[in-house]
């Protein structure tokens, strides 16, 4: 793993993916994404951590989008531009794919809406990541185990991942492995890969 700490550089052309295409069937159903954490929805969280704007995000939702429609210019799902020709909720590989079909971007941060409170210099940790090790992506590790959708990736990979789910692939890690990104130690802010699976899990 490699302890990269952010540089100084501008940043490259990049848009934010916020994957909340899910059904959230261990919430009874809610959308998660707009479920209030701290008295805010989780993607609110979300794009304050990230600085990110409505401009320059794209959130992959399958409901709820005019809700969505309040926080990010480009509110998609699944089979949006999609040529997987496959119906809604295929999982987030299948909203990533939606996503980079509708970048205008060089590269993509993508992160999930059930995090909110995801790392601190999530982006300019990646990138730098990414250009130490000559990756055309970077992907996150808490220590523990890789967590493959704090993901940094150029557009470039549309095609390797339009061609990986028309083979019937849905596995997230295995797609991770197939394209070989840099990985960053995030393991001093394990916390902040924390997701919200469950109601417990907010109340806790």
């Amino acid at each position: 793993m490699a302890d990269d700490t952010p540089s100084n550089q501008t940043p490259a052309d990049i848009s934010y993916l916020i994957l909340a295409g899910g059904r959230g069937q261990r919430m009874a159903g809610a959308d998660k994404g707009l479920m209030l954490w701290q008295g805010k929805p989780m993607i609110e969280h979300i794009m304050q951590q990230l600085d990110a704007r409505a401009d320059n995000t794209i959130i992959s939702a399958n409901r709820n989008q005019q809700q969505y429609a309040e926080y990010a210019t480009q509110v998609i799902s699944d089979n949006q531009n999609s040529t997987t020709g496959q119906e809604h909720f295929q999982g987030p590989l299948a909203g990533l794919l939606s996503a980079l079909e509708a970048c205008h971007s060089e590269y993509l941060l993508c992160v999930p809406c059930d995090s909110p409170a995801p790392p601190q210099n999530l982006l300019a940790r990646l990138q730098q990541c990414m250009r130490t090790h000559n990756k055309q992506a970077a992907v996150c590790h808490d220590g523990e185990r890789l967590q493959p959708l704090f993901l940094l990736l150029s557009t470039q990979y549309r095609q390797q991942l339009s061609d990986y789910l028309q083979q019937g692939h849905r596995k997230v890690q295995d797609f991770i492995a197939l394209i070989e990104p840099a990985v960053c130690d995030f393991s001093a802010q394990r916390d902040a890969f924390r997701n919200f699976n469950r109601s417990q899990d907010m109340q806790a």
